[in-house]
């Protein structure tokens, strides 16, 4: 299956001005920032799903645990056609679709409602075993998460479980900006590592980096991109 995205002759030099198209007091624009690199690459160059194939069973599945501060998310959607870009100056208003964690009840092309950290890679690491049992071989499951949510038990448990069941269709990003309260000898991918992960470290603003690192071959395990980037603020 190929990505079926729209063209909207939006492109990654677009993106900021999407952006500063959603206004409001809750912005997180930190977190925003920290991830429009990573997004932009995933759905413009790996990711196999697009506008006419996010609801095909055999679609690759993307899963935004670090769902505060979700501007960067909504931008890059909007420039691959999941909802029209017109959306986004409603940001955060109580008629708006586009709320301050997405919804995936309300904005086309989003797996999972969040927010709440921790939850994301549990839950994709349960979509990659839901997968695995229909024989759905070729979706990949791509989760992000920030680095502040490895704070969080429930992501050990995902990670240690993940390891274990070998899951080759799991891909876990982190976003490494130096929030997490506590560390890992080595860094934080020598903890997938350790797991049974295959992991590489990054520059989370260098697209072609990036790429190399999200489409490197992992037999028999899941991978995890940590992806290091300064705030921004």
């Amino acid at each position: 299956m190929t990505q079926a995205s729209a063209d909207t002759g939006l492109r990654h030099q677009d993106l900021d001005r999407l952006i500063a198209l959603m206004t409001g007091a809750e912005k997180h624009g930190p977190a925003a920032t920290s991830t429009l690199d990573v997004l932009w690459v995933l759905y413009d160059r790996v990711l196999r799903v697009g506008p006419g194939s996010a609801q095909d069973a055999g679609r690759d599945r993307f899963l935004l645990s670090k769902g505060h501060g979700p501007m960067a998310y909504y931008a890059v959607l909007a420039a691959k056609g999941f909802f029209p870009v017109d959306w986004l100056p409603g940001f955060g208003a109580y008629d708006s679709p586009l709320g301050h964690h997405p919804d995936r009840t309300l904005i086309p092309g989003v797996e999972i409602g969040s927010g709440s950290l921790g939850h994301g890679l549990p839950l994709a690491v349960g979509s990659a075993l839901g997968l695995r049992a229909q024989g759905l071989d070729e979706a990949a499951v791509w989760v992000l998460i920030g680095d502040a949510e490895l704070d969080e038990g429930s992501n050990h448990e995902a990670i240690a479980h993940a390891g274990s069941a070998g899951l080759e269709a799991l891909h876990t990003v982190v976003i490494d900006n130096d929030s997490a309260t506590h560390g890992w000898p080595g860094g934080i991918a020598s903890r997938f590592e350790s797991a049974g992960w295959s992991a590489v470290t990054v520059d989370g603003r260098d697209h072609a980096a990036l790429h190399a690192a999200f489409t490197a071959p992992h037999p028999g395990r899941p991978h995890a991109v940590v992806a290091r980037v300064e705030k921004k603020f």
